[in-house]
């Protein structure tokens, strides 16, 4: 028997004016009509009062950064409870209205299988498994004295990988393939410095476009892509040149580069939240004060780089990039791109735009006949109240593949 969910304001996503009132009709995990009036006898779900929208997607996450990083780095902390603390991170997420998520380095496809399988609560997760970085480069956390040699110690089979270190277009080959071997869906690289750095700068470019361009078609070879977290031009231009087709961050993106990007279809993933929560407490997530000296530059220049992207034309998504123990703020992302843009360019970036950055939009993005139904509804219109994003309490319905995981009615 199919569900309607009816009495709701539906906005499907698409960035269309929201219709008051409208019933969706789900069977078999998929939405089978939007509109009409529940027949007699049919079981209603009633969303008075509620906003309904598809399920939020997260571009930019790192659930295999779930615990206290430089903790977990150490090996003070047990492999069970890495485990738990990333369990619990795909719950609190799904709870949070997000229904799928692109995890872009750390997890192992150990743990996107047991949430596909539904031994653990969460998000569909699509993953890179670990991050591709040059010895040295971010994304190579060692401690300053660990030998080089030690790194692939870190690695926890079927849980969690950190990153491969290539040095050279073989080097790269090989880690890529072995990425996909282990089932990677895409393949995530650093080609510049970043924010959590140990041993670079954000000035810093890494990698030659000879060795990302490797990387670029071993990936078009397995029908997939490649995203690149990049912070500075030079970095983001060698990566368009070598055939990547997202960047993330792009703290210096500016008119010639957004062009550029725009030219070759590259899209874009501004991270705001992970810069709003480390400037209020770096320590918390396991990381040291000193990063605070980064954090100001890149807030303001994703803004400019989000504001560059949109005057060319990029496709520009939205995703958190939240690390450490504490990643309840999610749906924060959605209210300080709110401020920049408008509540529904933030929920299109949300959605659709980013079902298509992940190559899923025949499957989720939008409330339309054929899609998955994977929905959420807030009590409360967040258009008229953005804050509604980022309050769990008022995330008042969450449904997976028909299915009601979450009811706060």
């Amino acid at each position: 028997m199919s569900t309607w969910f009816s009495g709701a304001v539906v906005i499907d996503g698409s960035g269309r004016d929201p219709v008051r009132g409208q019933a969706v009709e789900v069977d078999g995990g998929r939405i089978v009509r939007v509109g009409g009036t529940p027949p007699a006898g049919a079981e209603v779900v009633e969303c008075d009062g509620l906003t309904l929208t598809p399920g939020l997607i997260d571009a930019h996450v790192h659930l295999g950064l779930s615990s206290d990083i430089d903790a977990s780095l150490r090996r003070e902390l047990s492999v069970a409870e890495l485990a738990a603390d990333m369990f619990a991170n795909c719950t609190r997420t799904l709870e949070a209205g997000f229904t799928t998520v692109r995890d872009v380095g750390g997890i192992d496809g150990g743990l996107a299988a047991v949430v596909a399988r539904g031994k653990v609560r969460g998000p569909r997760i699509l993953q890179c498994g670990p991050i591709q970085c040059q010895t040295g480069g971010h994304g190579h956390f060692a401690a300053d004295w660990e030998p080089t040699s030690d790194w692939s110690d870190h690695h926890i089979p079927g849980l969690r990988s950190m990153a491969l270190l290539s040095d050279g277009p073989d080097e790269m080959r090989k880690n890529v393939r072995e990425s996909f071997r282990r089932g990677a869906e895409f393949i995530k690289l650093c080609v510049t410095g970043g924010v959590v750095s140990k041993h670079d700068k954000l000035t810093d470019t890494q990698f030659t476009v000879e060795e990302i361009a490797v990387a670029v078609e071993e990936a078009a070879a397995r029908g997939t892509y490649v995203t690149v977290h990049a912070h500075n031009n030079q970095g983001i231009r060698n990566a368009v040149k070598a055939g990547a087709l997202c960047v993330e961050h792009g703290s210096e993106i500016d008119e010639e580069t957004a062009t550029l990007m725009a030219a070759h279809g590259v899209a874009h993933v501004p991270t705001l939240a992970v810069v709003h929560a480390l400037t209020e407490n770096a320590a918390a997530s396991g990381l040291p004060t000193a990063i605070a000296d980064r954090l100001g530059i890149v807030m303001q220049g994703q803004i400019d780089g989000l504001l560059a992207s949109r005057e060319a034309g990029v496709r520009v998504g939205l995703g958190s990039d939240l690390i450490g123990p504490d990643q309840s703020g999610r749906g924060y992302e959605l209210v300080l791109r709110s401020k920049i843009e408008t509540p529904m360019a933030a929920l299109v970036s949300a959605t659709s735009v980013n079902a298509g950055i992940l190559g899923i939009s025949d499957q989720v993005g939008t409330v339309h006949e054929g899609k998955r139904a994977d929905l959420v509804a807030f009590a409360g219109n967040p258009l008229d109240d953005p804050s509604i994003f980022a309050d769990r309490a008022r995330v008042a319905l969450v449904v997976q593949n028909g299915d009601i995981v979450v009811d706060r009615r």
